[in-house]
């Protein structure tokens, strides 16, 4: 079993600036990629878009509507990934919730999710 607990939503006006931290806990071989997705206001999960992701070795994938204003990044000793987000836009605001592919054996892995963390930026 795998957890994922997501912190530091919050609420941030337009141009703002907040952290975003998920912890990975539990039985696992190891953590392949983990990365953020956000689910806007109004939308279905099917509709939750990848925002970042990073590879266990450190390379990364952002969407274009974040490039250039939001890092991820991810300390491997602690099974964690972080979220920066910088200049923060109103159409930000979201459901951010973070992934992990983590292996139960050296062959077989499985995808879980977080319980999610509010971001809402407005005035």
């Amino acid at each position: 079993q795998v957890q994922l607990v997501e912190s530091g939503g919050g609420l941030v006006q337009p141009g703002g600036s907040l952290r975003l931290s998920c912890a990975a806990s539990g039985s696992f071989y190891r953590i392949a990629d983990m990365g953020w997705y956000r689910q806007a206001p109004g939308k279905q999960r099917e509709q939750r878009e990848l925002v970042a992701t990073i590879t266990s070795g450190g390379d990364t994938n952002y969407s274009d509507s974040v490039k250039g204003r939001f890092t991820i990044a991810r300390d491997n000793a602690k099974n964690t990934v972080y979220l920066q987000m910088s200049s923060l836009k109103p159409e930000d605001t979201a459901v951010y919730y973070c992934n992990a592919m983590a292996y139960a054996n050296r062959y077989v892995y499985f995808a879980h999710w977080g319980q999610g963390t509010l971001v809402t930026v407005s005035l």
